[in-house]
């Protein structure tokens, strides 16, 4: 994983994984032993689990904000993808060529 420089961004990563597991530990405990006839314990886990899923989400949109905020566009418009070189998005097959002492067809 990237380091971030934005601590709030990092402790929201580290938050998501922490809730993420603590999460999936009670769905799968609460599936293992199967429910519990007591309402007052089942109503604590199913707080305890809506709570967990908020601040998933809370932390997903955070970073998800952050990203789009600081990350690049990838640049796949017709725009960006025609005033980019193209002359050596073949240096593979080009190397090969030079090896073998081929050209390939359709060039000089």
């Amino acid at each position: 994983m990237v380091a971030d420089s934005d601590s709030n961004i990092a402790w929201h990563r580290v938050q998501l994984k922490k809730n993420r597991a603590e999460l999936k530990a009670l769905e799968t405990a609460r599936f293992m032993m199967g429910e519990i006839a007591s309402s007052k314990r089942d109503g604590r886990v199913q707080k305890a689990i809506g709570e967990l899923k908020r601040k998933i989400a809370q932390s997903e949109r955070s970073i998800a904000d952050y990203d789009k905020r600081t990350r690049r566009p990838l640049g796949t418009d017709l725009q960006s993808l025609s005033n980019g070189s193209w002359s050596h998005w073949d240096a593979y097959t080009s190397q090969q060529q030079r090896k073998t002492g081929q050209r390939s067809p359709g060039r000089g």
